[in-house]
């Protein structure tokens, strides 16, 4: 057996997967490092894909030519579109996935992509030599050649279980911590601390009492997180299912602080701000009576449910005692109690745009490794990653995208650029430029240059391209066809808009905030012969172009403004000035300067503590 690849992924979780199947896609021989092959792609918390931006990095991870949107639409058992009654540059897609056929699906993708091999074990040591990563050794003793490696270790560095006073080594509830990386990088150089992050209970379904539950079901219509036409929602849908706790529950919660870990002194890493444990909720939040809990389905044929809301590191007792109070699950039997975990992570200002580290040469980081929380994180920065690797095995430009091209790429800079002091979380308000990075438009924005590296296929830009003709065609048809007052004031009417006086051209109504394209449609028989005419993508060009019409003013605004401050990122600084000796400078300025080395102006414009004078000394230092 032939042990030399081009790129060697440790880590078979969302960043390792994604960035296993990039490199190969593109033509490098790969082999991806899992402990347990039973287990790629893992769930390990909630199971769900999707939310609040973070349906947006799945699309763009989709319209690249990555995997994770695919196998969330044909594992999909509930989906809704969030933030629907906000504007279009917050609508938000989730899945709640089947987690079994979640994983199948990902085995499936990983076992048959061509140039990709895998390999059951523990990756023990990096093998390094003058500052260039070259290989591997693993737990089993075996040695293995790369080019490249990509650690996407997750939380399984020096991974710690805690319940209550028990501590447990592991990278997941049952599953090994891995020990030898973090201390072999620490030796060299790396910085690296430590963060906690926690999941619910899972209980047994058949005890729940949803008579007294409120029921939330999901969407069916044409969204997915797919742009293939081809691939679809297949599953039959599951609702899901509201309740709250209750001051009783909270008393039961306050009894058991003093064995928890977070507040007992037994936990000292940081925890995620945006994901509290029901521990921290009622000490944060003293104030509230209860809190909303969502019970999640795990899978079609799964009794399992999880407990969102309910994280919790407490003695599985207590843990017992607070769940059996909440309306409903008076009853319920646990298959397992929630937990903590703590785990290793390294400071993300030690890697480039690529995600390649700084100190070595070819070694790249992904995931929760870099401090990030989360699938979709996770699997956006496996791409990047992935693909990033094999440029640096095969040559080419290097890939990054901007802030204003992708959430991908606001995630990444803000990780290299301002670090972390808390596990990261994407959210809609860290994008300045967010109505350019909506969610129905990824595949325009990105894969063109994603077929342009080799990673997305024909078959996404013929689809692409087909898109592209049919919103014109709709646009054209909507700005030359008039319709007269008799046509559509009845419906103006019910829609409490104002009736026409003179006739006006289609596109003038839809503009209108009343009503959309869709059901302008039903009511304009023209239109809607048109729109039904575009054949199979007709609702996702339709709601496309409603988009494009609304918004046009705010979009190009929004564009003029990216282009100017695009400028500061053309300017390139790195390596081009030794920060120590401008006085000038502010000391946090010099300091944080020569930490990061900014690669251009517009990232040392964003670096945490650097000013708008900070920034205009550096333009004149460069000549501008």
């Amino acid at each position: 057996m032939d042990f030399n690849y081009d790129v060697i992924v440790i880590g078979a979780g969302h960043a390792g997967c994604e960035a296993a199947t990039a490199s190969a896609n593109m033509g490098s021989k790969t082999l991806l490092i899992t402990m347990d092959m039973n287990k790629i792609a893992q769930m390990s918390c909630n199971p769900a894909v999707g939310g609040i931006a973070k349906g947006q990095i799945v699309r763009e991870i989709d319209a690249l030519g990555g995997q994770m949107g695919i196998v969330t639409d044909k594992s999909a058992i509930q989906f809704r579109m969030l933030n629907r009654s906000k504007g279009p540059a917050m609508w938000s897609p989730r899945s709640q996935s089947d987690r079994h056929k979640f994983i199948r699906e990902w085995t499936k993708i990983v076992s048959n992509t061509e140039n990709l091999y895998i390999w059951q074990d523990t990756a023990k040591e990096l093998i390094i030599d003058n500052k260039h990563v070259t290989g591997i050794k693993t737990l089993l003793g075996v040695e293995m050649k790369a080019k490249c490696v990509v650690l996407t270790a997750g939380t399984f560095l020096r991974g710690l279980i805690h319940v209550g006073k028990m501590q447990i080594d592991g990278g997941r509830v049952s599953e090994p911590a891995s020990y030898g990386l973090t201390e072999q990088l620490k030796s060299i150089g790396f910085t690296t601390d430590r963060m906690k992050t926690g999941t619910p209970m899972r209980i047994d379904g058949r005890t729940i009492n949803f008579s007294q539950l409120t029921e939330q079901i999901g969407e069916n219509d044409f969204h997915k997180f797919s742009y293939l036409k081809e691939v679809k929602r297949e599953l039959p849908q599951q609702s899901c299912w509201i309740t709250y706790t209750n001051q009783k529950t909270h008393d039961i919660l306050h009894s058991g602080l003093e064995f928890s870990p977070l507040y007992n002194g037994q936990i000292k890493s940081i925890g995620p701000r945006y994901c509290p444990s029901i521990e921290t909720k009622i000490i944060t939040f003293a104030d509230k009576t209860s809190h909303q809990l969502f019970l999640e389905p795990e899978g079609v044929n799964s009794r399992e449910w999880y407990v969102n809301g309910f994280s919790s590191s407490l003695p599985w007792q207590t843990q017992i005692e607070a769940i059996q109070s909440v309306k409903g699950l008076e009853k319920v039997q646990l298959y397992r109690p929630g937990y903590a975990i703590e785990y290793d992570f390294f400071d993300p200002t030690q890697l480039y745009h690529t995600l390649e580290t700084k100190r070595i040469k070819n070694l790249f980081f992904a995931g929760q490794v870099n401090g990030t929380t989360g699938y979709e994180e996770a699997g956006g920065q496996g791409l990047i990653a992935g693909i990033n690797a094999h440029i640096n095995c095969h040559g080419g430009e290097k890939f990054t995208l901007l802030r204003d091209e992708a959430y991908i790429g606001v995630l990444i800079d803000d990780l290299v650029t301002k670090g972390v002091d808390e596990p990261y979380r994407m959210f809609t308000s860290r994008a300045e430029y967010r109505l350019l990075l909506r969610q129905d438009d990824a595949d325009m924005r990105l894969t063109e240059r994603s077929y342009t590296i080799g990673l997305a296929k024909k078959n996404r830009t013929d689809q692409l391209k087909y898109k592209k003709t049919e919103q014109e065609k709709l646009i054209h048809f909507l700005r030359s066809t008039s319709i007269k007052p008799r046509e559509i004031n009845s419906f103006l009417l019910c829609k409490n808009s104002t009736e026409l006086v003179h006739g006006c051209k289609i596109s003038d109504l839809v503009l209108r905030p009343q009503f959309g394209i869709t059901e302008l449609a039903q009511a304009v028989p023209a239109l809607k012969e048109k729109i039904e005419s575009i054949s199979e993508i007709s609702e996702e060009v339709s709601e496309s172009v409603e988009v494009k019409l609304k918004y046009a003013g705010y979009i190009e605004r929004e564009k003029l403004i990216a282009e100017k401050l695009q400028r500061l990122e053309h300017i390139i600084i790195k390596d081009k000035i030794d920060y120590t000796t401008v006085q000038s400078l502010s000391t946090e300025a010099r300091q944080k300067l020569a930490r990061i080395n900014p690669e251009t102006i517009g990232q040392a414009s964003r670096i945490p503590g650097i000013s708008p004078s900070d920034v205009n000394i550096l333009l004149v230092m460069m000549g501008r």
